[in-house]
């Protein structure tokens, strides 16, 4: 058997529910994958062991019906952002460096329900604000197939720590790529829900619907696994999705109709990660899909995000002091924002929603470049020009993930190879609103056909 902690999700359940395994074993293994290489990679920020064995225990001995739930003894870390009860939550921000919530959050109540153990906090940028994950808290989380280069974010530490087998399953949120671009910066999986998919609880923001919150892990099959956990109606949300959430009983993706777009109508594009990127249609074509060179006219998707990124950020953080310069920016963008600038943001914003549900008259499927960059240098606050373009500000970089984002659809980074000098590029794929099964069907197709999620980060047992 190969080690625990290589292990996928899928095939510890299994073994845990068939008594092959004990959930204490899974664990211990797991805890010893921390202890051995988060030092270098610092993506686990706080570790709950103690309280995870006990848990793991109790799943030892619980009843037959407790054991046959679906994460039942699997070990899972959530994201820094996420409140845990009993368990330090910063979010990435020195304001709340000893903050210890009393609730859990409404994923991590599915997720216990479901029978996972929580291990501990991943890292993240002060309040999930950009895609390098970097705070004044714990520092930066490493990527671990190149120690120098950045993760991603702002879920950079559950890409880290899932490429690095410290745990089989982690949450993350997305308002602007930060499920997908440490997918794509780590070689793992990272599906942006539809909104309402997994649905977020707030007194203050309950019709935003930039952020969501959603799955990551190491292969399809277990971020599917994970969805049917956390998705789910709760009427406290106000656009949840009533449906109940299923995987599509089809294989493969013979037929459907997919839309290349290498730059999503004229972005900047690294030429490495352009060069990965490129490959990917062959393989849908391979399949049976049916591939054409489209780009969907995203006009509208930059003014509609940022205004709303802006507004929120004012009134989720306005009120606080000594925030770090991406937040600080963030709310002084807020307090810019006019009525006249969110009446032109929801006619761009509807206008473009218009436009697309027409692309999906046609297409079944976009694919396109999760980020314009492979990771850049850990050192680095941001990427500031792209081909000899300079960049704006720190959010310009991912453009290709948060007009995404605009789009109300789902999206999924999944592996599609490697830079000449091993750094990970993802693919991403996209499918229209509320066809987050469609998506993770076609992302399993091209995860099975590449086999690029295989290849593990060279760190060896020797750390």
């Amino acid at each position: 058997m190969s080690e625990l902690h290589d292990l996928t999700a899928t095939e510890l359940a299994r073994l845990i529910r068939t008594r092959q395994l004990s959930a204490v074993e899974v664990l211990q293994a797991h805890l010893d994958r921390i202890e051995q290489v988060n030092p270098r990679v610092n993506a686990v920020v706080t570790l709950a062991a103690e309280r995870a064995l006990d848990a793991a225990k109790a799943a030892d001995a619980a009843r037959p019906e407790e054991a046959d739930r679906p994460l039942h003894g699997l070990p899972v870390a959530h994201k820094d952002l996420v409140d845990t009860a009993g368990i330090r939550t910063t979010y990435g921000s020195p304001l709340f460096a000893g903050h210890v919530p009393d609730q859990d959050d409404l994923i991590v109540r599915r997720l216990r329900a479901a029978g996972a153990i929580t291990v501990g906090k991943t890292n993240t940028p002060e309040f999930g604000t950009g895609s390098h994950t970097v705070n004044e808290v714990f520092g930066a989380t490493r990527n671990p197939y190149d120690l120098t280069k950045s993760a991603g974010g702002s879920s950079g530490g559950a890409a880290a720590a899932l490429a690095t087998g410290m745990v089989p399953l982690a949450d993350g949120s997305d308002m602007g790529g930060s499920l997908r671009n440490p997918a794509s910066f780590c070689n793992v999986v990272g599906l942006r829900p539809t909104p309402g998919r997994v649905p977020d609880l707030s007194d203050t923001a309950a019709w935003f619907t930039l952020a969501v919150s959603g799955p990551m892990a190491r292969t399809v099959e277990d971020v599917t696994l994970m969805l049917g956990v956390v998705a789910g109606f709760d009427r406290r949300s106000p656009y949840a999705i009533k449906e109940v959430f299923a995987p599509e009983p089809e294989e493969g993706v013979a037929g459907l109709r997919v839309a290349w777009s290498p730059d999503l109508g004229g972005l900047p594009v690294d030429a490495r990660t352009a060069a990965v990127t490129a490959t990917a249609p062959a393989v849908f074509e391979r399949l049976g899909a049916h591939v054409e060179l489209a780009d969907p006219d995203l006009t509208g998707a930059e003014e509609a995000f940022r205004t709303y990124r802006a507004w929120y950020y004012l009134l989720a953080h306005g009120d606080k002091t000594e925030l770090g310069p991406n937040t600080a920016w963030n709310v002084e963008q807020g307090r810019g924002v006019t009525g006249a600038d969110l009446v032109r943001a929801e006619v761009a914003r509807s206008a473009l929603y218009q436009r697309m549900a027409a692309f999906w008259d046609t297409y079944d499927i976009l694919i396109a470049p999760v980020s314009q960059v492979p990771p850049f240098p850990v050192e680095q606050p941001y990427v500031t020009e792209i081909n000899g373009e300079p960049l704006p500000d720190y959010l310009t970089w991912m453009r290709s993930a948060y007009w995404v984002s605009a789009l109300h659809a789902p999206a999924a980074s999944v592996p599609a190879g490697f830079t000449p000098d091993g750094l990970p590029v993802g693919v991403q794929i996209v499918g229209p609103p509320f066809e987050d099964a469609r998506v993770l069907r076609v992302a399993r197709a091209f995860e099975q056909a590449t086999g690029h999620g295989l290849r593990r980060p060279p760190l060896g047992d020797g750390l």
